[in-house]
């Protein structure tokens, strides 16, 4: 209210002031014709006096305006730059409703007649563009897989068989099954599928089932509806489905993959579809599924564990990649390459091997694999500050008794068994998978005990029997 004395506020006095505010400022009516225009406006346009332009097309005066824009969505522009002839005008336009809350018209107001006043914020958008551009540059980057069939090191012929699979089975686009032991690269020939397939210039998302907790998979895998939950937020992170359109997922460990989760994503797999969880909007899916397992499958499909549906839909091309074990002569190439990766890293100078300390690491089963053979160079190039890295170096790391005393060492496969006595052999056999036990547990008695299917008594009988105290 106003006070005893003022003059109240009345349209007249709004005119007023809309007429004299800003260096101009004009309205239009929902046809998109001029309806007002103030004596500010008139001049900046280089209008004369005499000309009266209401009831003109504003676009016929103004090229460049957006007031009608405004009008159609109803929607206010805040900050705008428009051209007009050899000027440029920062500007705002604003919707004008009727007393029906109907759009009637927009009106736009010339805030500079230069550009010049907003340089400082506009330096501030140009640097958060570029800052944009190079984070999404560097998002598509991490999407892309990173190696290829030809950056697999290898000498053996068991993987240059493994690489011809994946040049082959990369040129179809059914689901790839990769079996393998733990630590023997499968993620890296995933990595060489994509790559060499026809989807190579699309995303490869990577997505490991067995790190993420059951509760939160569905999600991860088909994303959230806007409101599907309380405390959802209209701006949900979009599944890794619909990240990896139009390219590759990878699904690794997906042996852990709950039942409920296997029935929807074989729906995927057949259908090419699938529903964010809150949603019934069903959206199309492009993506080719690349799945890896060291676990059992068919053992899990007999006890119940995997959907058998599920197993014969992702084994549609099956790749088994095999354990160092049965491929030791790709040992000395794999440690060349693990040493120059830690020189890169480290600034160092490249370590050399010598003939002993490679003949000790072929000797050695590696139960972890290419993994912890990386490990296990990483872990002696940290310890030891020789240029040249002998047999004692990797002592500690790899132990003696563990590479030569070939009683404790497990079969590998196609190996023999001698002709000997049946005794005799049932006691090596009995010896070796004590050791190998015991070796994949760490030496904990207990666990190795319950990987045999004996108790710790009978474990300790035997340790004494064969001498392995």
């Amino acid at each position: 209210m106003s006070q005893i004395g003022e003059k109240p506020f009345s349209p007249e006095m709004l005119q007023s002031l809309l007429e004299e505010m800003g260096d101009g400022a004009i309205a239009i009516d929902a046809k998109g014709k001029i309806t007002w225009i103030n004596k500010n406006y008139h001049i900046l346009l280089g209008i004369s006096a005499d000309v009266d332009p209401r009831g003109e097309d504003i676009e016929a005066l103004i090229p460049e305006s957006r007031l009608k824009e405004v009008v159609r969505t109803g929607k206010s522009i805040l900050i705008d730059i428009m051209n007009f002839d050899d000027q440029q005008f920062v500007v705002s336009r604003f919707p004008l409703k009727d007393a029906n809350d109907e759009i009637a018209g927009a009106i736009g107001f010339v805030l500079f007649d230069k550009v010049e006043p907003l340089a400082p914020l506009m330096q501030k958008f140009e640097v958060l563009g570029k800052r944009l551009s190079l984070a999404e540059k560097k998002l598509a980057e991490a999407r892309r897989a990173k190696y290829s069939v030809a950056s697999i090191i290898n000498r053996s012929l068991k993987i240059d068989k493994v690489k011809e699979q994946t040049r082959a089975v990369a040129q179809h686009d059914s689901p790839v099954l990769l079996r393998g032991e733990t630590g023997t690269g499968k993620e890296l020939f995933a990595h060489a599928i994509h790559n060499a397939s026809a989807r190579r210039n699309g995303p490869f998302v990577a997505l490991n089932v067995a790190a993420i907790p059951e509760a939160l998979l569905e999600a991860e895998f088909f994303g959230v509806a806007p409101g599907a939950y309380t405390g959802a937020s209209d701006r949900q992170p979009e599944g890794k489905l619909a990240l990896a359109r139009h390219g590759t997922l990878f699904l690794d460990e997906v042996g852990d993959m709950p039942l409920a989760l296997q029935a929807k994503l074989l729906r995927v797999l057949e259908e090419k579809e699938f529903e964010p969880v809150g949603s019934n909007v069903i959206q199309p899916v492009d993506v080719r599924i690349v799945a890896a397992t060291s676990l059992d499958l068919e053992a899990m499909v007999k006890k119940g564990t995997f959907r058998r549906d599920f197993y014969y839909r992702l084994n549609v091309l099956k790749i088994d990649i095999p354990p160092l074990r049965e491929r030791i002569e790709d040992v000395p190439v794999l440690c060349d390459y693990f040493l120059e990766e830690f020189s890169q890293r480290s600034g160092d100078p490249v370590r050399l091997m010598s003939d002993g300390a490679v003949s000790h690491l072929c000797a050695y089963d590696w139960p972890g694999n290419v993994r912890e053979l990386r490990n296990v160079i990483e872990r002696v190039c940290v310890l030891s500050q020789a240029p040249v890295l002998n047999e004692d170096a990797f002592a500690d790391v790899v132990p003696i008794d563990q590479v030569t005393n070939d009683a404790v060492r497990p079969l590998r496969a196609g190996e023999a068994v001698s002709a000997e006595n049946l005794p005799l052999q049932i006691a090596q056999l009995e010896r070796r998978a004590i050791g190998e036990a015991l070796r994949m547990c760490g030496g904990h008695k207990g666990n190795a005990a319950k990987q045999l299917g004996i108790s710790r008594s009978q474990l300790y009988d035997k340790l004494k029997l064969h001498d392995l105290s």
